[in-house]
């Protein structure tokens, strides 16, 4: 069976979460993750305009994932359970190259105030095109912004525990975890009243 071998693109995004846990965000150049990938410098800026670019290089794509999945939902689910099958829908392409990168790409972000900015705004990137999907299929305003918040911090949850690599058991898949996770929330909004 052929070995898993790593794009340039997904090169550099290894290469930089090891310097980054290593040096630090801050002290990590872009010429030092293109010489760890073993690619020039010229190739980093093929893939990306900078190295902050690298931590959110997947939103377009997991946020349209999610957006898919809400929209393929059958016409009758309610929100949360459409935005359940944007859950599937983007928990369905993660990887374990996905999984493996978790830890690092976490400690790279609590480790610098830019970074957790920019993960800021990537969760309000997915919620607002989880809200739109939602509002495309009639569900109003406010109720489609709590779904998508909901389906966001179900996402991060559930990301946060299939890539925990403490856990002993077979992970199992993501689309498990968020799955998990967005029952707990629903359990937990019916305690708010």
């Amino acid at each position: 069976m052929p070995r898993w071998k790593p794009d340039a693109r997904q090169r550099l995004v290894v290469a930089a979460l090891h310097l980054f846990a290593e040096k630090g965000y801050d002290d990590t150049t872009v010429s030092e993750i293109a010489e760890r990938a073993g690619l020039t410098r010229s190739t980093f800026h093929r893939h990306f305009t900078d190295k902050r670019e690298i931590l959110t290089a997947g939103q377009t794509t997991l946020s349209r994932l999610l957006a898919e999945g809400i929209e393929e939902a059958p016409a009758d689910a309610s929100p949360l359970a459409a935005v359940e099958a944007g859950l599937e829908r983007a928990s369905g392409e993660m990887t374990s190259f996905n999984r493996e990168l978790g830890p690092l790409l976490h400690a790279a972000i609590e480790a610098n105030e830019e970074l957790r900015q920019r993960n800021a705004m990537k969760g309000a990137g997915m919620a607002a095109a989880m809200a739109d999907a939602l509002e495309k299929r009639g569900v109003p305003r406010a109720p489609a912004q709590v779904a998508a918040e909901l389906g966001v911090l179900a996402f991060r949850l559930g990301f946060t525990r299939w890539a925990d690599p403490s856990r002993d058991e077979d992970p199992g898949t993501l689309a498990v975890h968020t799955r998990a996770a967005l029952a707990e929330l629903r359990a937990a909004m019916s305690e708010l009243d």
